[in-house]
C-alpha cells in the first residue's frame, strides 16, 4: 500500500544512519485474539542483520527472524490486519505511527525516548521449562493439546518463572548425588510438580521430592497425578509441617505457607542444615497481633496499611536476620509481577562455612523488636 511508503522510507533512513533503535505495536484491533503487542528489533545472526518480531501473546510469546523486504511486508500486514498504532523509535525522534478504520496512515514526530542503540546479539527468547508435560494437564493448566488454558496462563508464567529461580539457585549451591526436597505447605502441588518434573527429566538428577500438606483431599489428589505421570520420587504427606521429622532435608521449600508455618518449616531446614532454603511469606499475623493496639512513634505506622506492609518487611527481616545466624547467606526479591498480588516476596536462605557474627546479629534483631515493641518472633523460639 502506498500509505505505508513514507513509513518505510523512514525506516530505511534510519537504517542508513544507524539511528534505528527499535519499533513496538499497541492497540490491537481485536483485543480477544490473544496477540496483545509485538515488539522489534535488529539482531545479527550468522553475520546478517535480521529484524526480530516478538509476538506478545496472552499466553506465550513467539519470536520470528525477516530480512528488511520480509520485515516491511509483516509491518504492512499487522498494522492493516492487527493493530492500529505503532512506534518507530530512533536516535533523533520517535515516529508515532496511527491508522485509521478507513486504513489511513498517519506519521508524527516527537522527542525521542532513547539515546544508545540496542545491542544486536541474538539474544534466544527465554525457554518455557514447563512445556508441554503431562501434569499440567492433569493439574488443569493445559489442554490435551498442550495449550494453556486462558484462565490459568497467570499460573503457567509463575510456573515458568519459578523454575528460572530455581536453576539459578542450585547452580549456586553444591549438592550430594541424591538430592532431598521437602515442600511444605504444597497445595494443590504445582510448583511441587514443576520443580520434579524439572530436577528429574530436564536435569538428570537423582532426586526425591516429599509434599508436606495438611488437606487431606489436596494429598490424595496430588499423590494420584504423581502416579499418573510415573513420578516415582514424588510423594505427598498428610500432616502438620511441625509433625515432619526427617532430618535428611537438602532443599527445604515452603511457599505461601500461612502465618507462623513459615516460620516452622524454616526452623525445620536449619535444623537439618539443609544446604537451600527458598520461602514466600504469606499472612504475617504473629507480631502484627503482639503490637495491636500499641502506640508507635513513627508517623509511618499512623495509617493502617502501612503498619500492615512495615510489620510484614520487619517479620520477614528478621526471618532473614536468623538465618545469616546459622551461617546462612540470605536475599529477598520479588518472586512473580505484583500485579496481581502483593504476596509476591521471595527468601532465599543458602548454607555457607563462614562463622556468623551472632553478637551482631542478636543486637540487631534485639533493636528491631526494642524499635516497635515487639516481644519476641515465633521463629526465635523454633532454633
Amino acid at each position: 500500500m502506498d500509505e505505508f511508503k513514507p513509513l518505510f522510507e523512514e525506516i530505511q533512513n534510519s537504517l542508513v544512519a544507524d539511528t534505528f533503535v527499535k519499533m513496538t505495536f499497541s492497540k490491537p484491533i481485536r483485543k480477544n485474539d490473544g496477540l496483545r503487542n509485538v515488539y522489534v528489533r535488529l539482531v545479527t545472526i550468522q553475520n546478517q542483520q535480521k529484524f526480530q518480531f516478538t509476538y506478545r501473546n496472552k499466553t506465550n510469546d513467539v519470536v520470528k527472524n525477516y530480512t528488511l523486504e520480509e520485515a516491511f511486508e509483516e509491518v504492512e500486514t499487522l498494522l492493516t490486519n492487527t493493530f492500529r498504532s505503532a512506534v518507530v523509535f530512533t536516535l533523533p525522534d520517535d515516529i508515532q505511527v496511527f491508522v485509521s478504520k478507513k486504513k489511513v496512515v498517519t506519521l508524527k514526530k516527537v522527542a525521542p525516548s532513547f539515546t544508545n542503540k540496542l545491542p544486536e546479539t541474538h539474544d534466544r527468547p527465554k525457554e518455557k521449562r514447563a512445556a508441554n508435560k503431562d501434569y499440567l494437564f492433569y493439574l488443569g493448566v493445559t489442554d490435551k493439546e498442550g495449550n494453556v488454558i486462558p484462565k490459568m496462563a497467570d499460573k503457567y508464567r509463575q510456573i515458568n518463572k519459578y523454575l528460572e529461580i530455581i536453576e539459578s539457585l542450585i547452580n549456586g549451591i553444591k549438592l550430594p548425588k541424591h538430592i532431598q526436597i521437602v515442600d511444605m505447605g504444597s497445595g494443590k502441588g504445582y510448583l511441587t510438580f514443576a520443580l520434579y518434573d524439572y530436577l528429574k527429566n530436564d536435569r538428570h538428577k537423582e532426586v526425591s521430592v516429599t509434599g508436606i500438606e495438611l488437606r487431606d483431599g489436596l494429598v490424595t489428589y496430588c499423590n494420584d497425578v504423581a502416579e499418573k505421570c510415573g513420578f516415582e520420587g514424588l510423594n505427598f504427606e498428610n500432616k502438620l509441617i511441625q509433625d515432619y521429622d526427617n532430618k535428611k532435608i537438602d532443599i527445604l521449600i515452603a511457599l505461601h505457607a500461612c502465618d507462623t508455618a513459615t516460620d516452622d518449616a524454616i526452623a525445620k531446614g536449619i535444623v537439618a542444615n539443609a544446604g537451600l532454603v527458598i520461602c514466600a511469606p504469606c499472612c504475617h499475623k504473629q507480631v502484627r497481633q503482639q503490637v495491636k493496639g500499641v502506640e508507635q512513634e513513627s508517623p509511618l505506622l499512623k495509617y493502617g496499611i502501612f503498619k500492615e506492609r512495615q510489620f510484614e518487611m520487619i517479620t520477614d527481616t528478621i526471618r532473614a536476620l536468623i538465618l545469616e545466624k546459622h551461617q546462612y547467606s540470605t536475599k529477598v526479591f520479588e518472586f512473580i509481577s505484583n500485579e496481581h498480588t502483593r504476596k509476591n516476596v521471595m527468601l532465599v536462605g543458602s548454607k555457607t562455612n563462614k562463622k556468623a557474627d551472632t553478637k551482631d546479629i542478636n543486637d540487631k534483631i534485639k533493636d528491631l523488636k526494642s524499635q516497635y515493641q515487639i516481644d519476641f518472633h515465633y521463629l526465635e523460639k523454633q532454633v
